[in-house]
């Protein structure tokens, strides 16, 4: 990337809240030109400043982002995911048109941490899928220094959320935006009034929970960690259709291998707040396969102490994987993810994990850690004011986004003599390169990092 050249950046969607007004604005003080494009409602509330807006059809928005990459010179494009329909076709534009782009998204690692990558994230993530490779770039790093907490509070990401998708559904109601259809399956209403529920139950289901864990103490447990259905984890990024064809497919493999005496408990997740009734949903299943008294499901607990005791932990791609590799516990994947390589996670099929879990090599996690703070994370998060803060100024050093230089004398261009031209210093624009969109090297593979 080059530094010093005028580079222009184009937002798309963001996160719920006002992280990319707060970038945008960041990136304006330090020279940057900056434009935004609204698509619905929530957009222009989270954005408020000057931008552009689109209203037409999906099948109009191709020709229309296209148009603007080259109208507006835009040299940077930053989405929030990489799978939104709006932000894939975006990006594959830009990618024709020589356009850097930089995907963020939920980290990698958590708490305090956020995934900023270039082109792609998660399971399309450049980084390579080899232990060796990240033992060796461990090795030229410095050691991580030791870095305050994220203060973060959950009433304010709800708060951001309800507002953001507010806003969504007024622009539908009212008109401004008539043919925005979100990226998210089922009812914005009927997701509100789930909160509420989950709110108005939430001290039965903790109740419950530590029923759950009195009756495990003590016992061999594997842990299975669930996710939302709606997530493009699971719609792109595994075999699944939704969550539940996920836990069957599992707890039918658990059912028919693992011994006697050990358990499986399923953990809700904690931003679910759909009216599917998991628990439901596992007392039929654990029926039905006799598995009375050894399949448990909670809404709670301490993730951290969960998998440090278990046995392993299987998931289909969840972060909360991580969680477990730090502290040794072996992991074993039923979908794609960045972390299922060889000496990190359990290699096999899943119906010879329940017996023979393989456990991660020691050095591995760590060095797939620092690999990851050094190249695509970036420090902060959603749900405070110091961690947006925070998360601001991450992305701006990790996108070379620099204060700008003072003028003195050793930086000012001489002034010139009556008679005396003085030549142009040459120096590249910085412009990415205009493609036609219809043509594209097949010389040119997808950049990897390194």
């Amino acid at each position: 990337m080059k530094t010093g050249a005028k580079r222009t950046f184009l937002f798309l969607q963001g996160p719920p809240g006002p992280l990319f007004r707060r970038l945008g604005a960041a990136m304006t003080v330090r020279g940057v030109t900056v434009h935004r494009i609204n698509i619905c409602g929530g957009d222009v509330r989270d954005w408020r400043d000057p931008s552009a807006t689109f209203r037409g059809r999906f099948s109009e928005w191709p020709a229309f982002v296209d148009r603007f990459l080259c109208e507006k010179d835009v040299t940077d494009l930053v989405v929030f995911g990489d799978c939104r329909p709006y932000h894939a076709s975006a990006l594959g534009l830009a990618e024709l048109r020589g356009v850097r782009t930089h995907v963020l998204e939920e980290g990698y690692l958590r708490p305090d941490w956020m995934t900023l990558e270039p082109q792609a994230v998660n399971a399309r993530s450049t980084l390579p899928r080899d232990s060796k490779w990240f033992l060796e770039e461990a090795k030229r790093l410095p050691a991580e220094p030791d870095l305050p907490s994220i203060t973060a509070s959950f009433r304010r990401r709800a708060r951001d959320s309800y507002f953001h998708y507010q806003a969504v559904v007024a622009g539908r109601v009212f008109g401004a935006f008539p043919h925005y259809r979100s990226h998210r399956p089922g009812s914005i209403p009927l997701e509100g009034l789930g909160w509420l529920w989950k709110f108005a139950t939430d001290k039965l289901r903790l109740k419950k929970t530590g029923e759950v864990l009195e009756r495990i103490k003590g016992a061999s447990y594997f842990m299975f960690p669930l996710q939302l259905s709606t997530d493009y984890q699971i719609r792109t990024h595994s075999l699944f259709p939704d969550m539940q064809s996920a836990a069957t497919y599992v707890i039918e493999s658990f059912a028919a291998n693992a011994p006697s005496d050990v358990h499986l408990v399923l953990k809700t997740h904690p931003l679910d707040s759909s009216f599917f009734d998991w628990h439901l949903f596992v007392r039929r299943i654990k029926a039905k396969l006799g598995l009375e008294g050894r399949v448990h499901i909670i809404d709670g607990g301490n993730l951290d102490h969960l998998a440090r005791d278990a046995r392993g932990l299987v998931c289909v791609n969840s972060t909360s994987a991580t969680v477990a590799l730090q502290q040794g516990t072996a992991v074993c994947t039923v979908g794609e993810a960045i972390y299922d390589m060889p000496g990190l996670t359990h290699q096999e099929h899943l119906d010879s994990f329940w017996r023979n879990p393989t456990a991660p090599k020691p050095g591995v996690y760590e060095a797939f850690r620092r690999v990851l703070v050094d190249r695509c994370l970036v420090r902060g998060g959603l749900a405070s004011e110091s961690a947006v803060e925070a998360l601001v100024m991450s992305i701006l050093r990790r996108l070379d986004v620099r204060e700008p230089q003072p003028v003195t004398q050793t930086n000012v261009q001489p002034t010139a003599k009556p008679g005396v031209t003085i030549p142009a210093k040459q120096v590249p624009s910085g412009r990415p390169r205009r493609l036609s969109v219809l043509h594209r090297s097949r010389k040119n593979p997808r950049r990897r990092h390194g």
